[in-house]
């Protein structure tokens, strides 16, 4: 039966709205049926959260309380909030102050985070900025420089001699009865050691963002004192600076 709806509907007779008249272009657009809905839909929906307010009026007690009337009053029909407490410049400049100290606190410790975290990873990443460590072993000849065998140089064994990290002698491994560590142990120390790069990471990331806003706070401290001052260009990081004019001191 949807069938045979879908299939006489396809059969029908498509039906046009009007357009506006050449006479009456002046006018604007002609409004349509569906313009129509949505300005009714529209109207009666504001008819409707008039009444609710209407009614919320009438239903109101007049002995109720709220605290929001000591600071806000009606005058004239017209409602007027009060404003807040305005603190003078001597006061913003104190409080600019302690949020400067905040953020330089809170950017000392990232530092400190930082330095640490650098010592103990010693910087293993190939994509690093850091400089290769270079080991250079000097021979008397060539030929000697030819046959150099590295592991018998460091007394470990040839499968540590390319880390410039944890490169034990064979005495020490043999103390220590150290083995080869398998693949699982292997995946676990490289997963361990890719999120310690990026926590490193995220910290320098953030101890950058905390220098931007400690150099903001200081700019609109300077800006809150005394003389006048040009804007002269923005630097690399966007920052505006400014020059203070000489001032003859009495």
């Amino acid at each position: 039966m949807a069938s045979f709806e879908k299939a006489k509907k396809s059969y029908q007779k498509f039906h046009k709205e009007r357009g506006q008249l050449k006479s009456r272009k002046k006018y604007g657009l002609l409004e349509k049926h569906k313009d129509y809905v949505l300005r009714a839909r529209d109207y009666h929906k504001k008819q409707d959260h008039l009444k609710l307010l209407r009614e919320k009026a009438l239903n109101k007690n007049p002995d109720e309380f709220y605290f929001k009337m000591i600071s806000s009053k009606t005058k004239d029909g017209i409602h007027h909030a009060k404003r807040g407490k305005t603190h003078t410049a001597k006061a913003l400049k104190h409080m600019k102050t302690q949020d400067l100290n905040y953020v330089s606190s809170k950017r000392s410790m990232e530092a400190k985070k930082i330095e640490k975290l650098q010592a103990s990873l010693h910087l293993l990443e190939d994509d690093c900025e850091c400089p290769v460590n270079q080991h250079v072993v000097f021979v008397d000849s060539e030929k000697e420089a030819q046959s150099f065998d590295a592991a018998a140089h460091f007394d470990t064994v040839p499968e540590l001699v390319s880390r410039t990290y944890n490169r034990p002698r064979k005495e020490t491994l043999k103390r220590h009865l150290v083995q080869t560590p398998d693949d699982h142990t292997v995946k676990r120390l490289e997963k361990q050691r890719h999120r310690c790069y990026e926590e490193l990471r995220e910290r320098i990331e953030r101890e950058k963002k905390l220098q931007k806003v400690t150099e903001e706070l200081e700019l609109q401290k300077h800006l809150m004192g005394k003389g006048r001052r040009v804007k002269i260009q923005k630097d690399e990081k966007s920052t505006p600076v400014y020059r203070w004019k000489r001032e003859r001191k009495r």
